[in-house]
């Protein structure tokens, strides 16, 4: 058996192996640590620990050796919340840019809101969890300490909702949000609605007390899920994007809220359903603008409803392929941008043309963000906040909040 010592963590949160043998991925492994396996494909599938690491510490999931929820469960908080500061860091340093990193805030356990599960039928019943790593095994949840236990305790709830309505070997997918209404579930990948399906799903979505049942886009219940944004109330479009954790929404306005405060104007890029665009008209006039029309439904129907306010205008386009140009930003005084993984890339650059002061940066990819900062750099802007949410607890996702003046 071939001995390995664990140099780093990759992106992912796999360990990164070497031995005379060259290099391979070891998951579950950290820094430091010397291990044993044989690679396939460059990959050590389950390494055996030699020598463990000052930061191992036991998983406290039954399921997390085999789910692929988590990742990092076994180190400890303080090693994630300084592995992920770095990954920060170096992703900026590779571009040569600073990172003033204030801070890393940490959404606690049972904190997530929502959550994407995957089910399945069985002989016996049905399976409902995460899928295991790297597979499409589904792994059948008893337990988890990363979602909301509303969410949890639901589980039973969705594999019955499951059993209804999955194909035969097909697979469904099950968007749950816990919000002040209850839960709201959305169902994709399911058998075709037909009478004695809706009255089943209604029968079981009035057992369960769903806020929202919404299977393939047919609504089956009627009650409100809405959510509070700011001083507005929102109902989301079914399975729609949502901050992870309220922990992590609430660091995330407060730091974009504190950024762009004295600002009149503010345009909201990647508005989505009103994260920030709510709470900042409470001091300014907002636009928001978001490539999907449901979304911007849901924000003006929150805006309309919320007194006090002053005017959120929207605006659909495809940001990606249609920036707003740098004459169109000229009548800002801030901007709040919000992209998707893949980041802003021809957006960056119509705000480095711009005459804007500032920009307010969320973003969920180092690497996408730093070459976006890099752009930023170069059309004059300075990068002088920087702070790392981490909503995606024992996971190696990271989100980060800069804000960017003109020198």
């Amino acid at each position: 058996m071939t001995l390995w010592r664990v140099e780093r963590l990759g992106r992912r949160g796999d360990g990164v192996a070497v031995s005379d043998r060259g290099r391979a991925l070891a998951p579950l492994t950290l820094p430091g640590e010397e291990i044993e396996g044989e690679p396939q494909a460059g990959r050590i599938a389950a390494p055996r620990i030699v020598t463990p690491s000052a930061d191992r510490v036991r998983p406290v999931c039954a399921h997390y050796r085999a789910c692929g929820g988590c990742s990092l469960m076994h180190a400890s908080d303080g090693f994630t919340t300084a592995w992920k500061r770095q990954v920060v860091e170096a992703a900026l340093a590779a571009r040569g840019l600073p990172a003033p990193v204030t801070g890393v805030h940490v959404s606690p356990p049972l904190s997530r809101r929502r959550a994407v599960l995957s089910g399945r039928r069985t002989k016996k019943g049905a399976l409902v969890g995460f899928h295991a790593r790297a597979s499409d095994v589904i792994v059948d949840l008893a337990e988890c300490h990363v979602m909301r236990p509303e969410i949890t305790a639901a589980l039973p709830l969705l594999r019955r909702i499951t059993v209804a309505g999955a194909s035969r070997g097909g697979e469904l997918t099950l968007t749950v949000i816990h919000g002040p209404a209850g839960l709201d579930v959305t169902v994709t990948g399911g058998k075709p609605m037909e009478p004695a399906l809706f009255q089943t799903l209604a029968a079981l979505a009035g057992e369960g007390d769903l806020a929202r049942l919404t299977w393939d886009g047919q609504s089956i219940t009627r009650r409100s899920p809405a959510l509070p944004m700011g001083r507005a109330r929102v109902v989301p479009p079914p399975g729609g994007f949502l901050q992870a954790t309220l922990d992590g929404e609430a660091a995330l306005v407060d730091a974009v809220r504190d950024f762009t405060r004295g600002a009149s104007r503010i345009v909201d890029l990647f508005s989505g359903c009103g994260t920030f665009s709510l709470p900042l008209a409470e001091g300014a006039a907002v636009m928001a603008v978001e490539g999907l029309a449901a979304p911007l439904a849901a924000l003006d129907a929150g805006w309309r409803g919320a007194p006090g306010l002053n005017q959120v205008r929207t605006q659909i386009r495809d940001l990606a392929r249609r920036p707003l140009l740098a004459d169109e930003l000229a009548g800002f005084d801030a901007i709040v941008i919000d992209p998707p993984r893949a980041g802003a890339e021809a957006q960056a650059r119509e705000i480095a043309a711009s005459r804007v002061g500032r920009v307010a940066f969320v973003a969920c990819d180092p690497v996408n963000f730093s070459r976006d900062a890099q752009i930023l750099a170069d059309g004059g802007f300075v990068l002088s906040r920087l702070s790392v949410v981490d909503q995606f607890r024992w996971s190696p996702h990271v989100e980060i909040v800069a804000g960017f003046v003109r020198s």
